[in-house]
C-alpha cells in the first residue's frame, strides 16, 4: 500500500518547507531510503503556494491504512437506553393521566403532539447535525428530552403536557437522525441492511423492556418519572465519554421536499404507512388492551410482545431484504400483519391473543427498516442524512394522522384494530400493484436497480 503526502504547491521553492539539510524517508522493502532535496531559492510568497502531492513508493506488504470508520458501540448502547426510557414513557403517559387529574381524552392528542414535533424536528435535525457533529448532537437532543420529562413533572397541566410532547417529539426526532445516519453512512447496501436490522433490534428491545415496567414499578406517582430521567441520563454517558468512532461527513447535501418525487415511491409510501400504524400503536394500544376485561391484567406484558416481535424480525428482514424486491417484501409485511389484527379479534385464549400481538408487531415496526433502507439503496454518502431525515419526515406525517383517525374510530366496538387492520390491507394491495407492475417492466429480474 502506498502513502500519500499533501503539501503545498510551491514548496519545492521554499525553505519553509523543505531545508538542504532535512531529508524525506522513501519506504522500501528493504528499510529507509533517505532522500536529500535539492537546495531551493529561500523566498517564495505564501500566496503562491496551491496543493501538490508527492507520493511514495509502494509500502512494504504489512503496512496497512487505518480509515477513520463509524463505531457502533456509541450509537447503539445510547439508543437501547433511550428505547427503554421512551418506550415505557409511551405507555405511561395515557395510563397515568388519571393520577394528575387529567382527562383520558386527552392521550391521542398528547401522541399526537408527539410525532408531530418529530415532523417539525425532521425539518431540522439534519443541519443541527451537520453543524455539531453526530457525537454532539446525540448528547442535545438527550438533553432536551431528559428537560422535557421534568417539565411533565413540574407542570401537570394539559397544555403544558401538550407542549412538552411537542418538544419531545423533536428531539426524538433528532435522535433517530443522528443514529441512523450514523449507521448508514456506509458505502455497502448489506452491511446498510445488517446495521439497520442491529438499530431496529436495539431500537425494539429497548422499548419491549420499557413496557415491562408498567407492571414492575406502576404507572402512579413520581417513581416511573424518575426512572426514565435516570435511564436517560445513563443514555447520555456513551457519547459524552467515547470520543471516537463518530462518522465524519465530508460533504452534507440538504434535499429539498420536491426530492421526495426522486425517491422510491414504495419507500415513501412505506415511510409513511409505517407512522400511520405505529402512531396509533404505542399511543392508544395501550388504553385498548387495559379496556378488555380478559386482558387489562396483561397490558405490559402483551405491549411488550408487540415490540418483543418488532425486535426478533430484524434478522429475518436484515437477511431478506438485500435478497428479493423490498416492494415485495413490504407487501408481504403488510398481508401478514393483517391477518394478525383479525386473529386478535378471534382469539379465544391468551396465549392465541400474544400471538396475534407478537405477529402484529413484527409486521408494523419492520416496515420502517425495509423502507429507508429502499430510500438509501444506490445513494451517495453524503446524502443518506438528508434521506434519512426526508424519511422520517414522511414517518412523522403518518404519526400525526394516525393517532387522530383512530381516535375517531377508538369509540366503535374494536375500533383501533379495525384501523389498523385497513391500513395494513390497502397498504399490501398497494404494494402488489407496484411489486407486480415492477416484475413486469423489468422481465425475469425481480428486484430492479432503485430497489423498487
Amino acid at each position: 500500500m502506498g502513502a500519500v503526502f499533501l503539501c503545498p504547491k510551491g514548496a519545492e521553492s521554499s525553505q519553509k518547507f523543505f531545508a538542504p539539510h532535512r531529508k524525506i524517508a522513501r519506504f522500501t522493502r528493504t528499510g529507509f531510503d533517505p532522500i536529500v532535496p535539492p537546495k531551493l531559492p529561500r523566498r517564495a510568497p505564501p500566496s503562491a503556494l496551491p496543493l501538490c502531492v508527492f507520493k511514495l513508493e509502494p509500502a512494504v506488504s504489512d503496512v496497512t491504512v487505518i480509515r477513520s470508520g463509524n463505531g457502533l458501540m456509541v450509537p447503539v448502547a445510547g439508543l437501547t437506553l433511550f428505547a427503554v426510557a421512551s418506550g415505557y414513557l409511551m405507555s405511561l403517559l395515557p395510563l397515568a393521566l388519571p393520577h394528575f387529574q387529567l382527562s383520558p381524552t386527552l392521550a391521542p392528542y398528547l401522541a399526537s403532539a408527539f410525532y408531530a414535533g418529530m415532523l417539525l424536528g425532521a425539518l431540522g435535525s439534519a443541519r443541527l447535525v451537520g453543524r455539531l457533529g453526530h457525537r454532539h448532537a446525540f448528547v442535545f437532543f438527550l438533553l432536551v428530552l431528559l428537560g422535557s420529562v421534568l417539565g411533565l413533572l413540574a407542570l401537570p397541566l394539559a397544555p403544558a403536557w401538550l407542549g412538552l410532547r411537542l418538544l419531545a417529539g423533536m428531539a426524538s426526532a433528532g435522535v433517530y437522525v443522528v443514529v441512523e445516519s450514523w449507521l448508514l453512512l456506509v458505502d455497502d447496501d448489506r452491511q446498510r441492511a445488517r446495521r439497520l436490522g442491529l438499530y431496529m433490534a436495539s431500537l425494539y428491545g429497548g422499548s419491549a423492556l420499557g413496557q415491562l415496567g408498567i407492571g414492575q414499578l406502576g404507572t402512579q406517582g413520581a417513581l416511573p418519572f424518575a426512572a426514565i430521567l435516570t435511564l436517560l441520563a445513563l443514555a447520555i454517558l456513551p457519547p459524552m465519554l467515547v470520543r471516537r468512532g463518530a462518522p465524519a461527513i465530508a460533504v452534507h447535501h440538504t434535499l429539498p421536499m420536491g426530492a421526495l418525487r426522486t425517491i422510491s415511491r414504495p419507500a415513501v409510501i412505506g415511510c409513511l404507512v409505517s407512522g400511520l400504524v405505529l402512531g396509533p400503536l404505542y399511543g392508544l394500544m395501550p388504553l385498548y388492551i387495559h379496556g378488555q376485561p380478559a386482558l387489562s391484567d396483561h397490558t405490559g406484558q402483551l405491549m411488550a410482545l408487540v415490540i418483543l416481535g418488532g425486535m426478533l424480525v430484524q434478522p429475518v428482514t436484515g437477511y431478506l431484504s438485500p435478497r428479493m424486491s423490498k416492494t415485495l417484501l413490504m407487501a408481504a409485511l403488510c398481508g401478514v400483519g393483517t391477518l394478525a389484527v383479525a386473529g386478535m379479534l378471534l382469539a379465544t385464549t391468551l396465549a392465541a391473543e400474544a400471538a396475534c400481538y407478537l405477529l402484529l408487531g413484527a409486521c408494523a415496526f419492520a416496515l420502517y427498516p425495509v423502507a429507508i433502507t429502499q430510500a438509501c439503496q444506490g445513494q451517495e454518502s453524503g446524502s443518506i442524512v438528508a434521506i434519512t431525515e426526508l424519511m422520517l419526515l414522511c414517518y412523522g406525517i403518518g404519526s400525526v394522522t394516525g393517532p387522530l383517525v383512530a381516535g375517531q374510530m377508538v369509540p366503535l366496538k374494536e375500533g383501533l384494530p379495525l384501523y389498523l387492520g385497513t391500513a395494513l390491507a390497502a397498504t399490501c394491495i398497494y404494494m402488489l400493484i407496484l411489486a407486480a407492475r415492477n416484475a413486469a417492466t423489468a422481465g425475469v429480474r425481480l428486484d430492479p436497480p432503485s430497489g423498487e
